[in-house]
């Protein structure tokens, strides 16, 4: 009996229980004895001129081993020549994104002029951390103040120019034409309206940290990142080719999309540690890492749907505009990735979707959990449920007559999207029954008809999402089984809490035989992994999961010629038990041969399997969502009473990774709907740079999430999984964002902006009481 879809405990977690996690801040390597720590010097303002900076003080205090800006850097190699230009603000949209010139690069430490609160423009490196706070107060920065762009309505005005060379601060347009309304003709209900996806903190517990040590020409990183391979590639800019460098990741505290690589500060610990020739060590401070760290979502949305009275939609547009912050980290991939999700799980005839990206006096904007997903989901699930309230009808009812289904599959949409597998009514009836929804839309009618304090709402999210979108790029894997029976495997997926250990160790045992407990799974090292992609976009076990399931095949291939030779047999003729890990000669398995002995008879006492896998499409998980919600229509308090769920990524194996996966992104999913919101002040400051001013959730406000099962294989990847990482976010936000609407549509709410604070939901409250009364 295979292991795969059994209920495994993660063999991670004894250690990270008991002796705890080694983190870089937790690193007492040889390479770092001595090593001396970086403080940055942060731009104290959002916009402005750099006329002067004196560190004479800072020099003279106690501890301070050297005072680095811009101006020391004159050991980098030579910047990249500029890319393509951007088309001008009144240019009509090209297909797809366009490159970003050199104009818009972001420097290592700011040069001539900052560009948001938090943008490092020194390192201090003293011999031990408080003195680097200190000392760091002492550097003094003249600034010429400019004028802010916090808004996207400010960077559309232009009246200031974040990159004045450029003459715009629209950085990048894409999508398809959004001008020809002929396709709403006909169409009996139209809904049009504003859609916000705000701006929210990544938050993972461990913030971002480096150490770095330089010695006999070759540099050696430590570093919180998602993927040592590509952090070496960036590292490649102070000048050094990738095989002097040494990346290494060990337990990584969270990452959600903002650990992909590696930021600017730690580029710049790697170049002082070179630079210098001291190790250098760097943890940010939460209050660094809620004003520096890339920030996610930030996107407003214009959409129009309409369609007609029974439910069936026909047209759905919609007009992304993408807050990059103060530099254009990912071009317009994010917007993009909205774009192409726009229809969601739908077939609508008719779909229009562009985007545009502008810079702001904010921190820069990357991927976050789901990165460009959930605010294509966020929005079409509200559009739905919008266009239902219009047509009078049940939202349940309108996403049943929509879905596409399943002998539609494989089904390109009309954004373009190429969905591989889908049971998109069947999730819904599974959440329907299971959370008895006609039960709770009558005790909603009785409290309502009663008049009671606290109103009760329900919300649907259907959704789609795409994992593994590149694909093409694969993931490596190593197999070596050992002459003492033991395995190890080398895979260049990269483990922050998702348990790869579990998931690798069980695939191979299902394939050899070789128990778990007798199986080592080395990630995130470059000297011992070189080649290898990394962990974002959902991809690990599809991508990562399937290497290693290829190289167990490789493995088994290579010892079955070994045993072959032992038994004196036919190759054909040998089998492997996979239940006792013994291999036998077909029909007699009473003569039989341990892993142990087969690889003891190979070259060096080693079976070794070294490959690549790579799919030639994404896959695209799907469910569905339903939130259930108190609303105190006194206070506007929201209480989330109830969470159920249908979230089908494939094949399920192994049950606890899964639920794991699935509760922390509700979690977080639901957080953005109901508290989590980055804000600034006019002049660009930062209103919540501490987790006494972020509103960051908290097991307290949330139930426990009831988790529904549903498997839809793919045909993508032998394992016939995909991505789960990211599905409970992009599901549950616009689950929790209907419900609460539902909860006060009574009262003549039509739409309120996330997040849906109490705030927020009694000032809507008022004013649709105060507009009835008129």
């Amino acid at each position: 009996m295979s292991i795969l879809g059994t209920r495994v405990i993660r063999t991670e977690d004894p250690r990270l229980l008991t002796a705890g996690g080694v983190y870089v801040d937790d690193l007492r390597e040889p390479e770092l004895a001595g090593a001396v720590r970086a403080t940055f010097v942060r731009a104290t303002v959002a916009h402005a001129l750099i006329t002067g900076i004196d560190k004479s003080e800072a020099l003279t205090q106690p501890g301070v081993v050297a005072v680095l800006t811009a101006a020391d850097m004159t050991d980098l190699p030579a910047a990249e020549p500029p890319g393509g230009e951007v088309p001008g603000p009144d240019e009509p949209p090209a297909e797809g994104p366009v490159p970003l010139g050199g104009k818009w690069a972001e420097p290592l430490l700011a040069v001539d002029r900052v560009r948001f609160v938090g943008e490092p423009v020194a390192i201090v490196l003293t011999d031990s951390t408080y003195q680097g706070e200190d000392a760091a107060e002492l550097v003094s920065v003249d600034y010429e103040v400019l004028p802010a762009v916090t808004t996207i309505a400010g960077a559309f005005a232009g009246e200031s120019l974040l990159f004045p060379d450029t003459g715009t601060n629209v950085c990048v347009r894409g999508g398809r034409d959004i001008s020809d309304d002929s396709i709403f003709d006909g169409c009996d209900v139209v809904v049009e309206g504003d859609i916000v996806n705000q701006r929210v903190a990544c938050l993972p517990m461990e913030g971002r940290a480096t150490a770095a040590a330089f010695s006999g020409g070759k540099l050696t990183v430590w570093a919180s990142t998602q993927n040592a391979q590509l952090a070496r590639l960036i590292f490649t800019a102070i000048g050094l080719p990738p095989d002097a460098i040494r990346v290494v990741a060990p337990d990584v505290g969270g990452g959600f999309g903002a650990k992909i690589g590696v930021d600017r500060e730690q580029i710049v610990v790697a170049w002082a540690a070179k630079h210098t020739g001291r190790p250098v060590r760097w943890v940010e401070t939460r209050n660094e890492n809620l004003m520096a760290m890339t920030q996610g979502r930030a996107q407003l949305h214009h959409i129009k749907i309409g369609g007609d009275r029974d439910g069936k939609i026909k047209a759905y547009r919609l007009d992304v505009i993408q807050d990059a912050g103060a530099f254009p980290r990912m071009s317009g991939f994010l917007p993009m990735l909205t774009n192409l999700m726009a229809p969601g799980v739908y077939d609508i005839p008719a779909v229009q979707a562009d985007y545009k990206v502008v810079v702001t006096n904010t921190a820069p904007i990357a991927a976050y959990r789901g990165a460009g997903r959930p605010e294509a989901a966020a929005t079409i699930e509200r559009a739905v449920d919008w266009f239902a309230a219009a047509a009078g009808l049940d939202p349940a009812e309108v996403r049943k007559a929509n879905f596409i289904q399943p002998d539609q599959f494989p089904f390109v949409t009309k954004a373009g999207a190429p969905y591989d597998t889908g049971e998109y009514e069947s999730a819904l009836e599974k959440v329907l029954g299971a959370a008895d929804y006609t039960s709770l839309r009558d005790e909603q009618r009785r409290r309502r008809e009663a008049g009671d304090t606290r109103q009760m709402g329900l919300g649907l999210a259907s959704y789609v999402e795409i994992t593994a979108a590149d694909g093409g790029a694969g993931e490596t894997a190593k197999v070596e089984v050992h002459d003492d029976g033991t395995a190890t495997v080398y895979t260049g997926s990269s483990a922050h809490g998702q348990g790869h250990h579990t998931a690798f160790a069980m695939i191979l045992q299902s394939e050899t035989g070789i128990p778990m407990d007798k199986i080592e799974v080395i990630h995130g090292d470059t000297d011992l992994v070189p080649d290898g992609v990394g962990t974002y976009a959902s991809r690990s076990l599809q991508l990562g999961g399937s290497a290693v399931h290829k190289a167990a095949i490789e493995v088994k291939e290579e010892a079955a010629r070994n045993a072959a030779a032992l038994f004196e047999a036919a190759e054909a003729d040998v089998v492997l038990d996979a239940d006792t890990g013994t291999w036998h000669i077909a029909g007699d398995p009473d003569k039989s041969l341990t892993w142990a002995q087969v690889a003891e008879h190979a070259d060096g006492g080693l079976i070794v399997a070294n490959v690549r896998f790579t799919a030639d499409r994404p896959t695209f998980p799907f469910g569905t969502h339903l939130s259930v919600v108190e609303v105190d229509t006194e206070t506007g308090k929201v209480t989330l009473l109830r969470h159920i769920t249908a979230d089908d990524a494939g094949p399920v194996l192994n049950p606890v990774l899964m639920e794991g996966q699935r509760h922390g992104g509700i979690a977080q999913g639901a957080a953005q709907a109901l508290c989590e919101e980055v804000l600034y002040d006019v002049d660009g400051n930062p209103l919540t740079s501490t987790l006494a001013d972020y509103a960051a959730i908290t097991a307290a406000e949330l139930p426990s999430f009831e988790l529904l099962t549903s498997e839809t294989p793919t045909p993508v990847n032998p394992l016939g999984v995909k991505g789960i990482g990211e599905a409970g976010t992009i599901g549950s936000t616009p689950a929790v964002h209907n419900a609460v609407i539902d909860a006060v549509s009574y009262l003549g709410v039509r739409h309120i902006d996330m997040p849906l604070t109490p705030e927020r939901v009694w000032t809507a409250i008022s004013e649709a009481q105060k507009a009835s009364a008129k």
